[in-house]
C-alpha cells in the first residue's frame, strides 16, 4: 500500500509541476502577446471551461477504465497542450491552447484524487494533505524553474515543452505503482440504477473548496503579474513571490495531517482561514518587500488545508468517485468566474484593488468549515 502512496504522491508533483511552469511564465506571455488583464482574464476563462466539461465524466472513467490508464491518457494530452501554450503567437491561440490543457488537466485532477482517496482507504490512514502536499512541491519547484527560465533569458516556448516532458516523465513512473483495481464503487446490480445524486453535505462541502480555489487560483493567475505590473519587482522577483506562496502551501499540507489529527478538520481550516486573511491584506497592502512576500506566506498557509480537507470529506461517502468528481467540479467552478471577475476589475480598479476583493473568501471558508467535520451519511448509489 506504501508504494500506491507513493505513485499517488508522484502524481500530485508532477501535475504541480505543470501548474508551476504556466502561472511563473505568465507575465512573459503576456508581455510578448501585448494582451490587458482583461484579455488575459478571458483567456483564463477558456481553461476554466475545459476543466470543467471534463470534471464530471471522470468518475465513469475511473469506474470504467481505472485511474492509471485515465491519468496516463489526459497527462499526455495535457503534455501537448502545455506546450502548445508556449507557442501561442496570438490571443486566439493562447486561448484554444488553456482551453485543451483545462480539458485534459482538470480530468487529471479529479482521477489522481479519485486515486489518493482509495488508496487512503485502504490503508486505512488520512494521507490526502501529504498528496497535496506533493502538489504544491510540484509547484514550487515549476515555479523555481519558471524563475530561473525568466532570469537566464530561455524563451517561453522552449522552457515549457521541457517542463511539460519533465512533468509527463515524473507521471509515468508514478503510474507504474498505482493499485490495479478499478477505482469507486462495484457496478450497480441487477435493478439498480447507476445515478448518483448530491446530498447537501456535498454541495456545501463544493462551495467550501470554490471559495479555496478562488483564492489559491487568484495566487497562481495574478499574484507574479501584480508583483510585477502593480509593485514594479523585476519579472524573476514576482515569480518568486508565487514560489514563496507555494511554499507556504508545501509546509501547510505536511504538517497538515498532524494538524487535522491534534485540532480536528473544521478547527484546523478554520485557523488557516484566519491567517490567509491576514496574508491577503498584507500582500496588497503591505509597503514593503519583506512583508508582501510575507502575506505570500500567510496566504499559502491559510487555504492550504481546504482543498485535501474537503476531498477526504466526499471520500467518506458512499460513492466516493462521483462525490469528489462533484466537489471537485464545483471548486474548479471557480475558473468560470474568477479570473474574468479579478481582470474586469483589475481593468477599472487596478490589480491592488481587485486581489483586496479576495479577503472575503477566507472568512466565507472560516464560517462553513464545520461541514467539513461532519460525518456524512453514505449518498445512495440510486435516489
Amino acid at each position: 500500500m506504501h508504494k500506491a502512496a507513493l505513485g499517488t504522491a508522484l502524481v500530485f508533483t508532477a501535475s504541480g509541476a505543470v501548474v508551476g511552469s504556466w502561472v511563473a511564465r505568465i507575465p512573459a506571455v503576456v508581455e510578448r502577446l501585448g494582451i490587458t488583464n482583461g484579455e488575459l482574464g478571458r483567456a483564463l476563462l477558456a481553461l476554466g471551461i475545459g476543466s470543467l466539461v471534463s470534471m464530471p465524466l471522470t468518475g465513469i472513467a475511473c469506474r470504467r477504465l481505472g485511474s492509471r490508464t485515465w491519468v496516463a491518457a489526459t497527462a499526455v494530452v495535457a503534455t501537448v497542450a502545455l506546450s502548445a501554450v508556449g507557442l501561442a503567437g496570438d490571443l486566439l491561440t493562447l486561448t484554444g491552447a488553456l482551453f485543451l490543457l483545462g480539458l485534459a488537466y482538470g480530468s487529471w485532477d479529479v482521477a489522481m484524487n479519485v486515486q489518493g482517496s482509495h488508496v487512503d482507504r485502504q490503508a486505512g490512514r488520512e494521507w490526502m494533505p501529504r498528496y497535496h502536499a506533493c502538489w504544491s512541491l510540484g509547484s514550487i519547484g515549476g515555479a523555481a524553474a519558471g524563475s530561473l527560465a525568466a532570469r537566464t533569458g530561455l524563451d517561453v516556448a522552449t522552457h515549457l515543452a521541457m517542463a511539460a516532458l519533465a512533468s509527463l516523465a515524473v507521471t509515468l513512473a508514478g503510474l507504474t505503482l498505482y493499485l490495479d483495481e478499478r477505482v469507486g464503487t462495484a457496478e450497480p446490480g441487477p435493478g439498480e440504477r447507476p445515478r448518483f445524486r448530491a446530498s447537501r453535505v456535498i454541495l456545501v462541502i463544493g462551495l467550501v473548496t470554490f471559495c479555496a480555489t478562488v483564492a489559491e487560483g487568484a495566487a497562481g493567475d495574478w499574484l507574479a503579474l501584480y508583483l510585477d505590473t502593480g509593485r514594479h519587482f523585476s519579472q524573476a522577483d514576482a515569480a518568486l513571490g508565487y514560489t514563496a506562496f507555494a511554499a507556504a502551501m508545501t509546509v501547510g499540507r505536511f504538517a497538515g495531517s498532524t494538524a487535522v489529527a491534534r485540532l480536528g478538520r473544521a478547527s484546523a481550516v478554520r485557523l488557516g482561514a484566519l491567517a490567509g486573511l491576514a496574508g491577503v491584506l498584507a500582500t496588497v497592502l503591505a509597503p514593503w518587500t519583506l512583508a508582501t512576500y510575507t502575506g505570500a506566506i500567510f496566504w499559502g498557509l491559510g487555504i492550504c488545508l481546504v482543498f485535501p480537507a474537503a476531498i477526504s470529506a466526499a471520500g467518506e461517502t458512499g460513492r466516493p468517485a462521483a462525490a469528489i468528481a462533484v466537489v471537485t467540479s464545483i471548486g474548479y467552478g471557480s475558473i468560470l468566474v474568477g479570473p474574468p471577475l479579478i481582470g474586469a476589475l483589475a481593468d477599472v480598479t487596478g490589480l491592488g484593488h481587485a486581489l483586496l476583493g479576495l479577503a472575503v473568501l477566507p472568512l466565507a471558508i472560516a464560517l462553513l468549515a464545520p461541514v467539513l467535520a461532519t460525518r456524512t451519511a453514505e449518498v445512495p448509489a440510486h435516489p
